[in-house]
């Protein structure tokens, strides 16, 4: 057996004997990549008390990743495709874990934020590599399995990033968080020698750079965009962002239009299977992605627990996730994508739905159902949906159907944060001022309190730090008058304080009832016009990847 694998997969003659193997590596590949956004989520808090960081270094301190990365993945897997779908994994990995190690030594938010942009190229590189790898190594008769245990790893780490980054929270620092990914991705390098056949386009004309170039422009802009206005206003940045994705955008489909050899022929999406998966992927990660981020800080900051506690209490929806995929591998080729995906995404309508009802008196029991129902979603869903994208492409373009799939995943989850994460902050503000309506805070600890539920905290911590310092006064207090007056303050503060995290509490369940409604509706909507899109089928038959090539060329014929 040869300790590096040098003979590429399309040159052998019957399936490639250890693909179950490789499928491991491409799945611990994946892990890390997702697990780099949700471990920050748990680390933020250490990270901006540490380096001081205002609340728009903190946004760019998660988001730096995300631009790069959603920008980059199309163009980098037509790169991947034409040269080597391995050598592109590989570089990705070194990438990503010198990017984790350049996090791990940084002392700013500069220097954070540059080595998340670095980490997120390299996830650019790795993410449609996965994919294309994938379905170049196994045959179609499994392919479905694979992308099904593909999408349960994505569904794990979810869960699991909050976990692993909270276990390292209590006996180490922040930058810890970045260091774990360089053993996983220093293991997942040698893995992919050994176990990985290297694979590339058989026949693969030369690449369109200048539509990879339009695509890097308007992805880039759009996702600024979506993270900029919402979170920091439409200014000029934010506006000046839209224009350049709107141009962008119809100038890539313009030039792929008119390209005889395009770097994504648009065509694609007149398919009704196309173009409904697409919307699936990126309906549910705005609903998943947005859910995430107001129910972690629910759980850390309402509710009192600690990193690992929080992520220990994320876990019933991996395990759901792992449910949900084992069933759609039995009912999708029983009743065809249409039901399984729909029924899929009105079960996560569902989880978002009977989040309405959290309020001050919520414990962590009124989350778990959600929580399940939303994993279970998941696994029942993106599986299937995965599969039909990347059915659509042909060999030589795997690759860019994993940039394609991952793109919508991205941009889906970059909506979700910024839109759902915007809503959550106005309602937030709007009801912790009705709840503290009346009271004596003054108008600047209000505005404090409205930044942020951990701000609104902090500020009831400041006055109960008030009302110990007035009852110690109090006690060493030589004058009776005086200390009277002292302890007075101190139980009027300290009421104040009690009274101020009560509203905090209140205002952000009220908020996270709100903002899940919001998403609800907008999961709903979708679902509609995805059961509307994705076409029937009778149960028991195929679902060919020629299907789409057959719905492409009757529109084009049209």
């Amino acid at each position: 057996m040869r300790l590096v694998m040098t003979e590429p997969v399309e040159r052998t003659d019957r399936p490639y004997a250890r693909r179950w193997w490789a499928l491991l590596v491409l799945c611990l590949s994946l892990l890390i990549i997702v697990m780099a956004n949700t471990a920050l989520t748990v680390a933020a808090p250490d990270m901006t008390k540490d380096l001081g960081l205002s609340s728009a270094d903190l946004q760019w301190v998660i988001d730096g990743y995300t631009v790069p990365y959603a920008a980059l993945m199309l163009l980098l897997g037509a790169i991947g495709d034409k040269y080597s779908r391995r050598g592109a994994l590989v570089l990705g990995l070194v990438v990503f874990g010198g990017g984790a190690v350049f996090g791990y030594l940084a002392d700013s938010s500069a220097t954070v934020i540059a080595a998340r942009a670095v980490m997120g190229v390299g996830a650019a590189l790795i993410m449609p590599a996965t994919l294309s790898l994938l379905a170049a190594t196994f045959p179609r008769a499994e392919r479905a399995k694979a992308i099904t245990l593909w999408t349960a790893t994505a569904g794990l780490a979810i869960a699991a990033g909050p976990v692993v980054a909270g276990a390292l929270l209590r006996d180490h620092g922040w930058s810890s968080t970045f260091l774990i990914n360089v053993p996983i991705a220093a293991v997942a390098i040698v893995g992919a020698f050994v176990l990985v056949p290297p694979s590339k386009a058989g026949h693969h004309d030369r690449i369109d750079y200048v539509g990879g170039l339009l695509s890097v422009i308007w992805t880039g802009a759009l996702v600024y965009m979506i993270i900029e206005g919402p979170h920091f206003g439409w200014g000029a940045k934010a506006v000046t962002a839209a224009v350049i994705a709107g141009v962008g955008l119809l100038a890539f489909v313009g030039w792929e239009l008119r390209h005889p050899r395009p770097i994504l022929d648009v065509r694609r999406f007149t398919g009704r299977r196309f173009a409904g998966s697409n919307l699936a992927v990126a309906l549910f990660f705005l609903a998943v992605f947005g859910a995430f981020y107001y129910l972690t800080q629910h759980l850390q900051f309402v509710l009192g627990y600690d990193a690992l506690e929080t992520g220990v209490r994320m876990l019933p929806l991996a395990g759901a996730v792992f449910v949900g995929s084992a069933l759609t591998g039995w009912l999708t080729p029983r009743v065809g994508m249409k039901w399984t995906v729909s029924a899929g995404m009105v079960g996560g309508t569902v989880a978002l739905a009977l989040l309405t009802r959290v309020d001050a008196g919520s414990t962590y029991g009124d989350f778990v159902a959600p929580l399940v129902i939303l994993g279970l979603a998941i696994g029942l869903a993106l599986s299937p949906c995965t599969d039909a994208i990347m059915g659509a492409f042909p060999e030589s373009e795997l690759g860019v159907g994993g940039a394609v799939n991952d793109t919508s995943l991205e941009l889906g989850g970059s909506l979700g944060i910024a839109i759902l994460g915007s809503l959550l902050a106005t309602s937030y503000g709007d009801h912790l001022s009705d709840a503290t309506a009346g009271s004596k805070l003054p108008a600047s600890a209000l505005d404090t309190a409205q930044d942020s539920v951990g701000a609104g905290y902090a500020v009831a911590h400041g006055i109960g730090e008030k009302a110990q310092q007035a009852a110690a006064q109090a006690q060493q207090a030589g004058d009776p008058q005086q200390a009277a007056q002292l302890k007075q303050q101190a139980t009027e503060l300290a009421a104040g304080a009690r009274q101020m995290a009560d509203a905090v509490g209140s205002a952000f369940s009220d908020a996270v009832a709100h903002t899940s409604l919001v998403g609800a509706v907008v999961l709903g909507i979708g679902t509609v016009l995805v059961a509307f899109l994705l076409p029937r089928r009778e149960a028991g038959t195929p679902e060919p990847a020629k299907t789409e090539e057959r719905e492409l060329a009757d529109s084009t014929a049209g």
